[in-house]
């Protein structure tokens, strides 16, 4: 029996009262008990969801789920929040995917900590707006602690600063903004310098380049073609085997943008790829940028968690040389969606994305030296999420987030020990995180497209059963399996259960289909 179903009443006349009145539904001091009951009432239906909660998914399909939604009348309020609980457990918790679950191993999303949701719950119901001080207050000061917490834990100086964003996407959006315009004053003044005309922006853009590894995230190509500069202004350096980028190429690379006047706005180092958890040379790339004279932003939405780290913090190192980086609080530092932030070397960069309005920051603010987040970031209206962080901090403390971030990668490599000894499957490099890239292979010579099939079908059949969630991804055109460890309650056994269940739904397709195509091809 579910949560709801044990607390049923019936709708109080206050709540039928209410779906016509709206006010009844404001959140104010004369309704602050009804807000206590409602929100006991959200919480424990998903304390009591999760913990009965035996599989991560329940493998429900679109096709399944969709008429479900589609047919509520969304004209037609319930009224009572206990009648929209039990229509809401039926048609979204019911078939969520859970991250807290130990074989949920699929992407960069993280089980969360108690601290965080409870920092969610005061943030949303404050609904302070970080842009200006006068809408946020405390909340201002918070966020610009953590930023000066996170800046000294990187190492980037005094005159650090950043603002906390969206998500790691938003977040290198921002760096490449500043980078940008960065590169075009530095082109402006130099031909200044030099007694030449300068040129109009329109005529440096499509010289700028973004130097970036080939296993780097995708949102480096998007920016720059938000930024106008289009995605060839990307330039993909190759990788060694274990997936980092290859200093020598990039050396080479910028010899060359230099011999054809291109200017090279940034060079983007990654702290851990998506698909490989790989972190690029940091101390070597640093060396090139400086000697270049290039922007070095470190993508370290993955990786960040290491600066948290009592065991692992050097494998950053490097990091405290970077113009510009990236960090994911909602990945490695067990957040709950969204908690970002981009922080630059130097405070003056961020002016790039000030603009100065009469109804919301004028310039008298800043002779007034009123702190507005705004004059910072490229949104408006943000969210308090650095309530959670700084709860979690308070709580819990940095090397409690650390610990639990070094069993995560503990575990991956205890889990590449076992793909590595297992001849069903052959693994693509051993981690620094916690990412493993695998596949599953028969010990025949099967073609390969059939084995890309197969390995597809594995990961699709698995889904399907609900017992487990793992990701896919293609490595020079194959199609391979992916676990991301990011939950400390995972074990070595769930991992081991999972390559089984995998094995065994490959096998079954292979065993289904590779007769057929042999016959097939002896006629042929």
């Amino acid at each position: 029996m579910s949560f709801l179903a044990q607390t049923a009443e019936d709708p109080s006349p206050e709540s039928i009262t209410g779906a016509a009145d709206g006010r009844t539904h404001l959140f104010n001091d004369r309704t602050a008990e009804s807000y206590r009951r409602s929100v006991t009432d959200g919480v424990g239906l998903v304390a009591s969801t999760v913990a009965r909660t035996d599989r991560p998914f329940t493998g429900v399909t679109p096709g399944e789920l969709a008429p479900e939604i589609s047919g509520i009348d969304l004209e037609q309020p319930l009224g009572d929040p206990r009648a929209a609980l039990r229509e809401l457990e039926r048609v979204y918790l019911k078939d969520a995917v859970y991250f807290h679950h130990p074989r949920y191993l699929a992407h960069l999303n993280c089980p969360v900590v108690i601290p965080a949701l409870l920092g969610e719950a005061v943030l949303s119901a404050v609904n302070s707006s970080l842009d200006t001080w006068d809408q946020s207050a405390g909340g201002t000061l918070i966020e610009r602690r953590l930023i000066d917490w996170t800046a000294e834990r990187i190492g980037l100086g005094e005159a650090a600063d950043g603002i906390f964003t969206s998500g790691g996407s938003q977040s290198n959006l921002h760096a490449l903004l500043l980078a940008r315009d960065e590169a075009c004053k530095l082109v402006e003044k130099e031909a200044a310098a030099a007694g030449e005309p300068v040129p109009p922006k329109s005529e440096i853009l499509p010289r700028l380049r973004i130097l970036t590894s080939q296993a780097s995230h995708f949102s480096v190509k998007k920016s720059a073609a938000i930024l106008g500069l289009g995605y060839e202004a990307v330039v993909s350096i190759p990788c060694d085997q274990d997936r980092r980028m290859r200093t020598v190429a990039l050396a080479r690379e910028l010899d060359r943008c230099r011999q054809e006047n291109q200017v090279v706005m940034a060079v983007v180092a990654t702290a851990g790829t998506t698909d490989f958890g790989s972190i690029d040379p940091l101390p070597e790339i640093a060396e090139l940028c400086s000697r270049h004279g290039s922007w070095m932003h470190v993508d370290a939405a993955y990786g960040c968690g290491l600066l948290a780290s009592p065991t692992r913090r050097h494998l950053l190192d490097g990091i405290e040389r970077a113009d510009s980086v990236t960090v994911d609080y909602h990945k490695s530092f067990f957040q709950p969606v969204s908690s970002s932030a981009v922080l630059v070397r130097d405070r003056v960069t961020l002016s790039h994305a000030t603009y100065h309005a009469d109804y919301l920051n004028p310039e008298r603010s800043v002779e007034k030296l009123i702190p507005n987040q705004v004059d910072k970031s490229i949104q408006t209206t943000r969210r308090f999420d650095a309530l959670k962080l700084w709860l979690t901090l308070r709580i819990m403390g940095a090397d409690a987030v650390g610990s639990l971030f070094d069993e995560v990668v503990d575990r991956a490599a205890e889990a590449w020990n076992l793909l590595d000894t297992d001849p069903r499957y052959e693994v693509v490099t051993e981690p620094q995180l916690s990412t493993l890239v695998f596949r599953y292979v028969p010990g025949d010579d099967s073609d390969a497209d059939l084995v890309d099939r197969a390995n597809l079908h594995a990961r699709e059949a698995l889904a399907a059963s609900g017992e487990a969630v793992v990701a896919g991804t293609v490595v020079d055109g194959r199609h391979y399996l992916k676990f991301t460890l990011l939950n400390p309650e995972t074990s070595l056994r769930d991992i081991a259960f999972v390559l089984d269940l995998l094995a065994e739904h490959a096998g079954q397709y292979l065993a289904l289909h590779i007769e057929p195509e042999l016959s097939h091809s002896r006629a042929s």
